[in-house]
């Protein structure tokens, strides 16, 4: 036996006592230890919770504490399931860390009063594993997530251990069906682990999970086939349960520290024989390694199937329908008392049945000989640091960004691709906190196809499965993660920076979409967590979104799609922040100061082929911090108001406009043109809206309160109108951007599709100008002809024509006097 008569008691009484508090907080208002019967005023008005998993969550908590102390165990407790909000705030009242952290929240009756009242209540807690929840960085109000954001959490912690429980209906979600290979890129040599316990409680919210009605051998079949080494515990009679939770929690744990053991040694031996081969101790060019040496097997990591009732120790029949075991118990199991007055009753005999007098002494604390069975300080689950993860983070050794500045001796040269100068800077990044282990890139399969082939010089993916001689850049450990499933890179960055680490996730921008609710769900806990003084910033969450919609003409329709900025910018304001760098200093200034930055999401937007280069780095950088400014080299009107705002924001459209504004130059050069670039797309926003945004009167000085606005924008016009609508001069901005049209094309050919061209942005400028006169009239209609010029010779050619191809800036040889407009 692995428990003792007297341990099983206890633990059963901890189980006992968490059930009781968990019930307690969804039903109770008042009279929290039950000292007189239950009226009820007792009883909250508006009953909300889900009791279903939460009776199962509180017994894997309970025998997680019995290891942790027997083992001194590093782990923390990830609720797949996150409605089992009420367990993971029982418990970590029991062990004493909530009240620690709110102490309000007292460990007696008051206390207990205010637990039960702040759930799901006005003014108190959600229901869910939230931010306000000590020891969560997980809050399951999505399902999908949870042994995602768990690998996450263990890489580069090679002593941490995270108790992820998947519910069987989320094991449904595509998320978590794909998170199971992520036992492919675990070393168990440089990470830790994860312990996934597949709660089988048989039901969703009112049907029975797909899970829990294929047989057992299909189960196990199909979790060995994902590499793992399932163990069942099984059953409904708790004493049977806790007994065999113990002992299989003993094997799994042994399990895991076999692995690793095993692992750290081989790696070891593996330096040490490197270093002796080094030092000429070894000569024998014909050296065999001994088989010790050699990799092992990817190992079958453990993982537990809890199969037990849903709403186990809950009501057994309420009017007359069967509740624990069922759907019925997903959420409040006893509804309505004040409708259904037996039903009070059956809610006291519900809370009586856990025995509370049993539990809890006369002032409402926890009976000492159960308290003892928590582990104490920082091994208590809810007080682990690797759960607030912004009191281990360390800021990372950064290079200086200048020292990969692209040499502008003048605007326009030809550039190598932007991103691919950033590789460069990221892979000295990288290679600066090796030491740490404190830094990683994430990609589903892009990071070579976006330009970040400099990355591969200083280190490899880090893949566990099987090699052949034909791959590239694949090894047990490295920086780089990539998995062709953005949810599991979204996933597993967002646990690194939980648990207090940096990183970069970098994708096609089209598919960036499918992280779409994963990126909305860590802005809110970016957001709440901020409001919590006891959790410590984060660093923030990174996005490059590279290989986008304007240069994926080779791959077409599919591949073009720029909106995930339309949805990142309805995030708070004090959470979410969008960059379009221009050229290659402007990325590098832009991601410097991204990868330095805490508890926000930046998405940066960058192109990878080559493309024109404008600004010389110090230009670069002070452009960036101001993140909008007239370009006084593109521009004319020095002196006087503009005739025209010529605005651009994003690498392609920043190319057509100021081809455009070349136009302009050589044929109305008369015309006042002022060229304002964007780089932080929130600058457009009031200050109202925005700590970014310009002030009215800032804004009127760039774009004028009178004058037409030609905008050339990366993304969907109606950003741009929706971020300035308060604008005094918004009726005269004008907008082209990507218009939901595309195809397998030429690059020129999709700007043109779009009206985002140079020839249309001219068109568009004579329209709203009068008086430009014949001179614009005549232009307007050499450029129409030159429109068909261009689809005539990309369908002969398969290629842009010379003159768009070759096109570079010239500065205008004199800049006119200021005059009054007339042509």
């Amino acid at each position: 036996m692995t428990l003792t008569p007297d341990l099983l008691h206890k633990i059963d009484a901890y189980w006992r006592a968490a059930n009781f508090l968990s019930v307690g907080q969804i039903y109770l208002y008042d009279n929290p230890l039950l000292k007189r019967p239950l009226v009820l005023d007792d009883v909250k008005r508006m009953l909300l919770g889900h009791w279903g998993t939460t009776p199962g969550q509180n017994f894997i908590y309970a025998h997680l504490n019995r290891v942790i102390k027997q083992y001194d165990l590093d782990m923390i407790y990830v609720s797949g399931p996150g409605h089992g909000g009420p367990a993971v705030v029982a418990n970590t009242y029991l062990e004493g860390t909530y009240s620690e952290i709110y102490p309000n929240i007292s460990q007696d009756e008051a206390g207990l009063r205010k637990l039960f009242l702040q759930f799901s209540f006005p003014g108190g807690i959600p229901s869910h594993a939230s931010p306000e929840c000590p020891g969560s960085i997980h809050e399951g109000g999505e399902l999908g997530y949870s042994l995602s954001h768990s690998f996450g959490a263990v890489f580069d912690n090679p002593n941490l251990i995270v108790a992820c429980v998947v519910g069987d209906g989320e094991a449904e979600t595509g998320p978590l069906a794909t998170a199971w290979h992520s036992n492919k890129f675990l070393d168990p040599a440089t990470d830790g682990a994860v312990l996934p316990i597949l709660h089988l409680n048989g039901y969703k919210i009112s049907n029975p999970t797909v899970l829990a009605r294929i047989t057992r051998e299909e189960l196990e079949q199909l979790l060995r086939g994902y590499g793992w080494t399932p163990y069942f515990v099984e059953g409904y009679e708790p004493d049977l349960m806790h007994e065999a939770m113990a002992e299989t929690l003993d094997k799994v744990v042994q399990q895991i520290q076999s692995i690793q053991r095993e692992a750290r040694e081989e790696k070891d031996d593996g330096r040490r024989m490197k270093d002796e081969k080094k030092t000429g101790q070894d000569s024998d060019s014909s050296f065999i390694p001994h088989p010790s040496a050699l990799p092992s097997p990817r190992p079958c990591w453990p993982m537990i199937v809890l199969n037990s009732p849903k709403g186990w120790t809950g009501p057994k029949i309420v009017d007359g329908r069967q509740i624990e075991g069922t759907f019925r118990a997903h959420q409040v199991p006893i509804s309505a008392p004040a409708s259904h007055p037996e039903h009070l009753q059956l809610l006291e005999d519900w809370l009586r049945s856990y025995r509370p007098e049993e539990l809890f002494d006369d002032q409402g604390r926890l009976n000492q000989e159960l308290a003892e069975l928590a582990p104490v300080g920082q091994r208590r689950m809810g007080s682990n640091p690797h759960a607030n993860g912004g009191s281990l983070l360390r800021d990372l050794r950064m290079p200086d960004f200048r020292d990969y500045a692209v040499e502008v001796p003048t605007p326009g040269i030809p550039g190598i691709g932007d991103t691919h100068v950033l590789g460069r800077f990221l892979r000295d990044v990288t290679k600066l906190n090796q030491t740490q282990r404190n830094f990683r890139v994430f990609g589903p399969d892009e990071t070579l196809s976006n330009g970040l082939e400099a990355l591969f010089e200083v280190t490899e993916r880090q893949w566990d499965a099987e090699t052949i001689p034909n791959d590239e850049y694949l090894a047990p450990e490295g920086r780089v993660m990539e998995m062709l499933s953005e949810h599991q890179c979204e996933g597993w960055l967002e646990g690194y920076l939980l648990t207090g680490r940096h990183g970069l996730f970098n994708c096609y921008e089209a598919f960036i979409h499918i992280v779409d609710s994963m990126f909305n769900q860590h802005a809110k806990w970016l957001k709440v967590s901020a409001q919590l003084p006891w959790r410590r910033k984060i660093a923030s969450l990174n996005y490059l979104l590279s290989s986008h919609v304007w240069r994926q003409d080779h791959n077409g329709f599919t591949h073009q799609d720029p909106g995930f900025i339309d949805h990142v910018v309805n995030k708070k304001a004090e959470v979410v922040r969008v960059y379009l760098p221009p050229d290659a200093n402007c990325l590098l200034s832009v991601m410097d100061h991204c990868l330095r930055s805490r508890h926000y999401v930046n998405v940066v937007i960058a192109g990878k082929h080559p493309s024109p280069q404008w600004l010389t780095m110090d230009a670069a950088v002070l452009h960036c911090i101001q993140g909008i400014g007239v370009w006084q080299w593109a521009s004319n009107d020095q002196g006087v108001i503009p005739d025209v705002v010529m605005a651009c924001c994003g690498d392609v459209p920043t190319l057509e406009t100021l081809a455009a504004v070349s136009i302009m130059h050589e044929y109305l050069p008369n015309l006042r043109i002022r060229v304002v670039n964007v780089v932080d797309l929130m600058k457009l926003q009031p200050q109202s809206e925005h700590p970014h945004g310009l002030s009215d009167r800032d804004f009127d000085d760039l774009f004028t309160k009178d004058r037409p606005v030609i905008f050339a924008f990366h993304a969907y016009p109606w950003l741009i109108h929706r971020l300035t609508y308060r604008r005094t001069n918004h009726n005269n901005i004008h907008v082209r951007g990507y218009k939901e049209e595309g195809t397998i094309t030429t690059a020129f050919d999709m700007t043109v599709l779009n009206n985002l061209d140079r020839f249309h942005l001219v068109i568009d400028t004579i329209d709203r100008l009068p008086q430009t006169g014949a001179k614009g009239i005549y232009l307007k209609a050499q450029l129409k002809e030159k429109l068909l010029e261009h689809k005539q010779y990309i369908d002969k050619h398969g290629e842009d024509m010379p003159e768009i191809r070759n096109w570079t800036w010239t500065t205008p040889l004199t800049q006119p006097t200021p005059v009054p407009n007339q042509f």
